[in-house]
């Protein structure tokens, strides 16, 4: 999307006002939920221009979700704030190179990519942050490693020592009902056990949305990925 097809730039008022109170919704999530988990606010600024962005940075969050590679490295370059980028849609693999942009990939999800991700990591002699995705509902229209698969790719995924796992990531199906999204969190904590068990530090798990990170962090959550709450609906 073209930055001139972005939607109107989002009130900086309003978005130090959606931010205090989300977070103040999140600690109180934690408190309920009991596992004692520090969460991270990742501000998605799909659809939005670089203004949102700095807005978001002006209201204390130092980290910014895009979904697409060429979407975010037009931002980046208009963006002098210093927050940390995460990719958090599907990564193509011929997209690979650009992942060392990018403080975390959320969308690991085949061997095909690992190993595309591990060859650039290692040509440019770093480490890559990236998070397994795994498709706990089993919906066809998501990507993501199947819950029946994740012990293996574990597995696999020591292999390549340029990718340090640091945990798993899910999305819940859209309008889920509460009990549909316990069982779709409480299973991404049981994925991320399952990557612990193969060897990986694995500490992180990505889940919750706008309309439904509070059950997300009272199941465990440590990073959220809110855009529509913070800089109003894309539509």
């Amino acid at each position: 999307m073209p930055i001139s097809d972005h939607l109107a730039t989002p009130r900086a008022e309003a978005v130090q006002e959606a931010v205090t109170e989300v977070r103040a919704r999140i600690a109180a999530a934690c408190a309920r939920g009991g596992h004692g988990q520090q969460v991270t606010l990742i501000a998605v600024t799909k659809t939005h221009g670089p203004e949102a962005v700095e807005a978001a940075w002006r209201a204390g969050v130092t980290d910014v979700g895009e979904n697409r590679v060429q979407e975010a490295e037009a931002k980046m370059a208009q963006v002098s704030a210093p927050v940390k980028w995460h990719l958090i849609g599907h990564l193509q693999r011929n997209k690979a190179r650009s992942a060392r942009q990018f403080a975390l990939i959320h969308g690991l999800d085949s061997e095909r990519l690992a190993l595309a991700l591990h060859t650039e990591a290692v040509r440019d002699g770093v480490t890559l942050d990236v998070l397994m995705q795994v498709n706990v509902s089993g919906e066809a229209s998501k990507s993501g490693v199947r819950t029946a698969d994740v012990a293996a790719f574990a597995d696999y995924l020591q292999a390549l020592p340029a990718l340090r796992v640091r945990g798993v990531m899910t999305m819940a199906p859209f309008d889920a009902d509460e009990r549909t999204l316990r069982a779709v969190f409480g299973g991404a904590r049981q994925a991320r056990e399952l990557v612990r068990s193969a060897g990986h530090a694995a500490e992180w798990l990505s889940m919750g949305m706008s309309g439904d990170y509070e059950v997300a962090v009272e199941e465990g959550a440590t990073h959220v990925r809110l855009g529509t709450v913070l800089f109003g609906s894309r539509t």
